[in-house]
């Protein structure tokens, strides 16, 4: 009996024990602070490995047909076409920009089929920063864009008197300010350099205080979200209604839809891969810096931030579609190089059969 009681005493003990130490290593998880996974996913118990896939599977299928897509359309926007009033030197700055990202998947290609990373750490932190800069990057041209051809359509004479030297201006102002406001996302996420075997994904996240935070999400959502889908939707609104008035000087009903399509084509991209990312960022940002501990948010947030990355990294295969399908002279330019090619091949062999025959 005795023993039976040793045993019994002995097997309380255990459970008390246990729950002990499960309590012990939760207080201490809540003290310690992980620089890659936030108190809050590491006790809801948050496992989203799934992402080496996913990343890896997209970035595959974006690569090839981004590069050949976004390539060829700089060559025609860059050679080929001559108007510059039809916001030809946004596009071409978001074909730069959509390059930049596009050179740079290889790398992470490697990195989330091999989960490892051999090369420098500074390399690992460019490619970093070349996602967010394209992001950004885009956003910008993407509303210009829109605003530029909303603009050219109500007020068709001031169309006339735009500079070239305007749009690129513009252009490098854009650069240097989102080059500069994407400079925090590899600095946030440059901490726990000891292991440099990490990138991308498994790169530690710097705590930051209250205030720094607040202002971080405030910048970014306003800056890159609000403002940008504010003017689109206006954009869009007011070249929607143009097409109900009478036409004007220099303007025809085609010419009012083919801006109503570039300017809708603008909003398709911008809704499609981005607004899911700046949706998810405000609570992925809390989630990470341990403001949201409830479990239900922490993993809905963690699972949805792998998908809508990859939303994000599909406006390089979007974009050209806008180039070709909404630009007319970048149909007209291909056309006539693609029948000057044909044309002069069929000249060559004449000639070299009549010089046998």
């Amino acid at each position: 009996m005795c023993k039976v009681a040793d045993k019994g005493e002995t097997k309380g003990h255990n459970r008390d024990h246990n729950s002990t130490t499960y309590f012990d290593e939760y207080t201490e998880i809540l003290k310690m602070g992980s620089n890659n996974t936030s108190n809050a996913e590491t006790f809801c118990g948050t496992n989203v490995t799934f992402q080496y896939s996913l990343y890896a599977t997209t970035y595959i299928l974006i690569f090839i047909p981004g590069l050949l897509a976004n390539s060829v359309a700089l060559w025609v926007l860059c050679r080929f076409i001559s108007k510059k009033n039809k916001a030809i030197i946004f596009m071409i700055n978001l074909s730069v920009a959509d390059l930049a990202h596009v050179l740079s998947l290889p790398l992470r290609i490697y990195y989330y089929i091999n989960h490892d990373w051999p090369f420098q750490r500074a390399l690992c932190l460019l490619c970093f920063y070349l996602k967010y800069l394209n992001m950004y990057a885009s956003i910008c041209f993407l509303t210009c864009i829109s605003l530029q051809r909303c603009f050219f359509l109500i007020k068709p004479f001031r169309a006339r008197n735009w500079k070239r030297r305007y749009d690129v201006s513009i252009s490098a102002a854009i650069w240097v300010i989102v080059g500069a406001a994407c400079l925090p996302f590899p600095i946030l996420r440059s901490t726990g350099l000891a292991n440099t075997k990490l990138c991308f994904a498994d790169l530690g996240y710097k705590e930051m205080n209250a205030v720094a935070l607040v202002g971080t999400i405030t910048v970014a959502e306003l800056a890159g979200f609000v403002v940008p889908v504010v003017i689109i939707a206006w954009c869009t609104w007011k070249t929607t209604i143009s097409l109900r008035q009478p036409s004007m000087a220099f303007q025809g009903i085609s010419e009012r839809q083919k801006a109503l399509r570039m300017v809708f084509m603008c909003a398709a991209v911008f809704f499609i891969c981005f607004t899911p990312y700046h949706i998810n960022f405000i609570f992925y940002t809390m989630v990470k810096e341990t403001i949201i501990s409830s479990c239900s948010i922490v993993k809905s947030t963690l699972y949805f931030h792998p998908f809508s990355l990859c939303l994000a990294s599909l406006c390089c295969l979007l974009d050209p579609i806008l180039y070709y399908f909404m630009a007319s002279e970048f149909r007209d330019q291909l056309s006539r190089h693609d029948s000057s090619v044909t044309r002069s091949r069929l000249m060559s062999r004449e000639s070299g059969s009549s010089m046998i025959g």
